[in-house]
């Protein structure tokens, strides 16, 4: 560090500038073998097409175009399926990175009995008062029901009353 601080400006100016140049001629390299590499795959993967001349010759070019097709879509969708394994097994990996970083021993629960009304109570505190009777609420409700399916069964003849007029006429 005390050796960038006796450099005077201009060196230190002249020095970055040198770095950048090498790095702008690294990145046009780069970017020419990269330009390469893609010129040779698809000269490679797409032959110069020669149209033919008669019919068949044409319809046979397509069938033969067709396969390749078929055989490039099945190569997409089995890489997309290994990708998302793939993607499916790191994010189980990391979940269980994050499950062993955080392990924790959890304390043994003593067994405590209580009742349902003691419970509730000490969940809504001491000036509520609670009282849990279901059997008798069941009872009731089932009740009401009955009494009530009982007195409305005329009403729940059908048309609203009307089939009593039908049945006395006939």
């Amino acid at each position: 560090m005390t050796d960038l601080k006796k450099m005077t400006s201009s060196r230190r100016h002249h020095l970055k500038s040198l770095i950048l140049g090498i790095a702008k001629d690294l990145l046009a390299a780069e970017e020419k073998q990269t330009e390469e590499e893609r010129v040779r795959y698809m000269e490679e993967k797409c032959p110069p097409l020669s149209l033919p001349g008669s019919l068949q010759e044409l319809q046979d070019l397509c069938k033969e175009l067709h396969q390749k097709i078929d055989v490039v879509d099945e190569e997409r969708y089995d890489l997309s399926v290994k990708l998302a394994k793939s993607e499916k097994e790191i994010e189980d990996l990391k979940i269980k990175v994050q499950d062993l970083i955080g392990k924790f021993k959890k304390p043994a629960l003593k067994k405590v009995r209580m009742s349902a009304d003691a419970m509730l109570q000490a969940l809504l505190g001491s000036n509520h008062k609670v009282s849990l009777d279901l059997g008798q609420s069941l009872f009731k409700t089932e009740k009401e029901a009955v009494g009530d399916w009982r007195k409305n069964i005329e009403d729940k003849a059908g048309m609203g009353g009307r089939k009593k007029m039908f049945e006395s006429e006939a």
